[in-house]
């Protein structure tokens, strides 16, 4: 859910949409039916950053539920098949956050994917609608910068924030345009059978990562006699009911990590904070970010808040199980002076969190609530205060929700194959156990007993697999694993 926007992205994404022309997009009105396109109309993308890459622009409806309606550009990229004489097809890559770019995959990070599926496949993505080069939320920025922390510590913090949230989303909606109300993953279904449609593919090939396989999963739901291979790599579970549940699964994990780090930091030699209590060293420093004393070390006199050190520091480096990283900072912060006591701020939510309301009903009645809920975090996960998720949730009060959560019903899809680590912080294990259970005999999860957010190509064992599932449709044995790849 970490939204990263680079100036060379930015600049790649407006080239996609400026540089590519598509012609009308017809679609039938039906809820099904098949969407009719014209070619996709592939132009470079432009720049000596991203030779090889080429980019268009789909058009589709603001609200598909009015096909005949106002309409928005969708930015896509594609790299083609290495080997034209062994191409299978075009593999779609659906992209995470909410508010990641798949265009930016494409262009910039074509090495996430396996030489074998650079070989054989034209990999194919897209910027979501609100997103990068597809009519991106915009909001004000001072408006954004004034978020409230997520510590409410009243009714009237919570009602503050309550009002704040529509302030925001009044502001956003204003300066975004019509597709503001349009954001959530079912419409997004549509825009990417419309994709499918444009590449000339009879079926979806696709790989979904992190909150792209909530997409993957839903379109499976909507279409699936249209799948011919899907990979769902790191699973959200879209299927949990209830707001705590949700923060309790997502705190879980998160403090899953938190352990598996201290375990390695005990047994590592190499650990910058071998042979210290961990978790002390660590409380300390959310003490002292909780006065107000710590500094930011990417702000120098700056102070960092006890909710950015747990996202900022320790849950970015739980993504790519960087400890090695993470313990180093943890020591260098620890060894820092103090600074005089003050006020500190959060850091503001990407934009693209409105995708995120969109998506989920997370409803809380009052601060009593609210509170209880805190808690339910801070016993779940004692090490990692005001995660990320429950920022979510402040962000999401009174927003409506378009797409809520529900149990996948996805009975004719042939098989999914499902990825994920068992120590993932952001997609617990378990969620990706969940979603194979949903799927039936259709899920295929193939776990990696390893680490960090992301799986498919974690060592040779999960890369060979997923090339196998990908090119020639062969699913791993049910209950099938993959050891952990030397770091």
């Amino acid at each position: 859910m970490l939204l990263s926007r680079r100036p060379a992205v930015r600049r790649v994404i407006a080239r996609a949409v400026t540089t590519a022309v598509v012609a009308g997009l017809a679609v039938a009105p039906a809820a099904h039916a098949s969407p009719a396109a014209e070619p996709l109309r592939w132009a470079p993308c432009g720049g000596s950053e991203s030779p090889g890459a080429e980019c268009a622009a789909l058009s589709v409806p603001v609200d598909w539920a009015r096909p005949d309606g106002p309409r928005l550009d969708l930015a896509v990229a594609r790299r083609k098949a290495a080997d034209p004489d062994a191409r299978v097809g075009s593999l779609v890559f659906g992209p995470g956050g909410p508010g990641d770019s798949g265009v930016a995959t494409v262009v910039d990070r074509a090495h996430r994917f396996s030489p074998e599926v650079r070989r054989r496949f034209d990999v194919v993505s897209f910027d979501p609608r609100g997103v990068g080069g597809s009519s991106p939320i915009t909001c004000s920025r001072d408006l954004l910068a004034a978020r409230p922390s997520p510590e409410l510590k009243s009714q009237a913090d919570f009602d503050a924030t309550t009002a704040y949230n529509s302030r925001l989303r009044a502001d956003c909606r204003a300066r975004t345009g019509p597709v503001f109300d349009h954001l959530d993953s079912a419409q997004t279904v549509r825009d990417l059978d419309a994709l499918r449609a444009a590449l000339g593919e009879r079926k979806l090939t696709f790989h979904g990562s992190s909150y792209g396989t909530l997409l993957g999963a839903q379109y499976a739901e909507t279409h699936p006699r249209r799948v011919r291979a899907m990979v769902l790599e790191s699973v959200m579970d879209h299927s949990v009911p209830t707001t705590r549940g949700f923060l309790r699964s997502q705190a879980a994990a998160a403090q899953d990590s938190f352990r598996e780090f201290v375990k390695w930091c005990d047994g590592a030699a190499e650990c910058a904070l071998h042979d210290r209590d961990v978790r002390a060293v660590w409380q300390d420093l959310l003490a002292r970010a909780e006065r107000g004393e710590l500094a930011d070390p990417a702000k120098p006199g700056a102070p960092l808040s006890s909710p950015d050190l747990v996202n900022k520091v320790a849950f970015r480096q739980f993504y790519g199980a960087d400890y090695a990283g993470l313990a180093t900072k943890i020591a260098t912060m620890d060894a820092s002076d103090p600074l005089p006591a003050s006020p500190t701020s959060v850091e503001p939510l990407p934009s693209a969190a409105p995708v995120f309301c969109s998506d989920w009903r997370l409803p809380v009645r009052d601060h009593r609530e609210y509170a209880s809920l805190v808690a339910t975090m801070r016993t779940t996960a004692p090490d990692l205060p005001y995660l990320l998720p429950v920022h979510m949730v402040a962000a999401c009060l009174g927003a409506p929700t378009a797409n809520p959560q529900h149990r996948l019903d996805a009975r004719g899809v042939p098989p999914v194959l499902l990825t994920n680590a068992l120590h993932d912080p952001a997609t617990g294990h378990p969620g990706a156990v969940s979603v194979a259970r949903q799927l039936g005999r259709s899920g295929a999860l193939l776990t990696y007993e390893g680490h960090g957010h992301g799986s498919a190509t974690s060592g040779p064992c999960m890369e060979g697999a997923v090339n196998r599932y990908l090119t020639d449709l062969v699913v791993p044995p049910r209950g099938a694993r993959c050891p952990a790849a030397p770091s």
